[in-house]
């Protein structure tokens, strides 16, 4: 009782001095993500053993990204930092992965956000509400670098599609995971990585699964200010509207994938992965 009456405290005053004075930075965000490969599909693939280890590196490669987070108090703007085209797979093995180079606006006074993405070259504006996060405070506590941070977990629901192999083809399955995130009350302002947001701080740890964001670089009120600028380009859309969209285009890749490979009698497998940035 006496560690959450201290956190409490902590984050009242610290709620406190962002009211008192205005702040931004730029924060800097390394991911990483656990992949495999299920068997099943690797035998049926004529995956050796010696490919799947080279694929594996591959991909995990795929997922090293950086990324900054421009903020002011109210404001803050998310992207991906330029890099290398992604390696390339052996035949018979088609990647699909999304949003990952997308930018991400967000505005906790106005409670909107407005994300700049793309599919198959065809650029889309989504904007949308703010969805309120429901995050458990916890009295748990750690270090990351300088700051201390405070523990919030909540859980979410995640569709994986796993190969019915009666059927001889995929389904979608729901997947309930517990998320972790780690803030700092010190830097008291809203935001966050990618979609974790709505803390009494910057979030500065993730961990969704099989996916890793930390923070590895912060600078407070930078001398050349920062540029939290809403994106612009693209085709105005809704959340909802996007999702339809992006969920027949999957299909459509899916079906030529799966023709293309009847047609010429070989084996291969799709990976789906949600870049989610």
């Amino acid at each position: 009782m006496k560690t959450l009456i201290t956190l409490l405290l902590t984050i009242v005053l610290s709620l406190s001095t962002a009211i008192a004075q205005e702040f931004n930075g730029i924060a800097t965000y390394k991911t990483d993500r656990s992949f495999d490969i299920p068997e099943n599909d690797a035998k049926e693939s004529g995956i050796d053993d010696a490919m799947m280890e080279q694929l594996r590196a591959q991909m995990k490669k795929q997922f090293q990204k950086t990324y900054t987070l421009n903020f002011t108090t109210t404001e803050s703007l998310y992207e991906q930092e330029q890099s290398l085209a992604p390696p390339a797979v052996g035949d018979g093995i088609q990647i699909i992965v999304s949003g990952g180079n997308d930018l991400v606006y967000r505005n906790t006074k106005e409670k909107t956000y407005t994300q700049a993405t793309e599919i198959m070259g065809k650029e889309f504006l989504i904007q949308d509400a703010l969805v309120d996060q429901e995050w458990k405070l916890e009295k748990e506590t750690k270090n990351i670098g300088e700051y201390v941070c405070f523990k919030a977990t909540k859980t979410k629901t995640r569709n994986d599609r796993i190969y019915n192999e009666e059927k001889q083809e995929y389904e979608d399955s729901e997947k309930v995971i517990l998320l972790t995130v780690w803030y700092t009350p010190s830097i008291p302002v809203q935001h966050g990585p990618d979609d974790y947001y709505g803390l009494p701080g910057l979030v500065l740890e993730v961990n969704d699964g099989d996916l890793t964001i930390l923070c590895s670089k912060i600078v407070l009120n930078p001398k050349e200010g920062v540029s939290t600028e809403r994106p612009k380009k693209g085709k105005k859309v809704s959340q909802d509207e996007f999702d339809k969209i992006q969920e027949k285009k999957r299909k459509e890749m899916q079906e030529q994938f799966e023709s293309r490979k009847g047609s010429k009698g070989n084996t291969g497998f799709t990976i789906e992965i949600d870049g989610g940035m």
